[in-house]
């Protein structure tokens, strides 16, 4: 198994775990990313609710996630858990968070290049299937097979 899937296989096994827990606290899990540095490693579960986060949400989410990570133990090894919520610039982990911000300008990073180029800036047009749709200049469109995707984040707008 590549290091690639074996993270995205520990995030669904994460988000799986965590999920209830967050969901019991009145949040929505908005996505996890694990990654590893060496001997450490860094658990960061961004959390998201229609009433937006505040520091408290993140400490009772940051308590409760604590205590079910070390009952169940799914991280071998010393890791770093962060709570947070997704900001502005929010990264977009699955197809229904596409679906949400449609008409959103977003910054893509692909796992292998397309036409040459694996970093891609453009407005989310939509979802197709298993696909994203990402317009280019306003005219060219792309299909983004969400598996293809590294990383996505909203790019924030600021009007006067």
């Amino acid at each position: 198994m590549s290091v690639v899937n074996s993270m995205a296989t520990k995030r669904e096994q994460l988000e799986e775990l965590l999920g209830p827990v967050v969901a019991s606290l009145g949040c929505e899990l908005w996505g996890i990313e694990y990654q590893t540095h060496g001997r450490n490693a860094l658990l960061r579960i961004y959390i998201d609710s229609e009433d937006g986060i505040s520091v408290e949400d993140c400490e009772k989410v940051s308590r409760q996630v604590s205590a079910v990570m070390d009952v169940e133990d799914p991280i071998s090894g010393n890791y770093t858990l962060e709570v947070s919520s997704p900001g502005m610039d929010r990264p977009l982990y699955r197809l229904e968070q596409f679906e949400r911000y449609v008409g959103a300008q977003i910054e893509v990073r692909l796992r292998m290049p397309l036409d040459g180029q694996r970093k891609w800036r453009g407005l989310l047009a939509g979802v197709e299937g298993e696909e994203v749709v990402l317009r280019i200049d306003g005219e060219n469109e792309y299909l983004l097979p969400i598996d293809s995707i590294e990383k996505a984040n909203i790019i924030p707008q600021f009007t006067k």
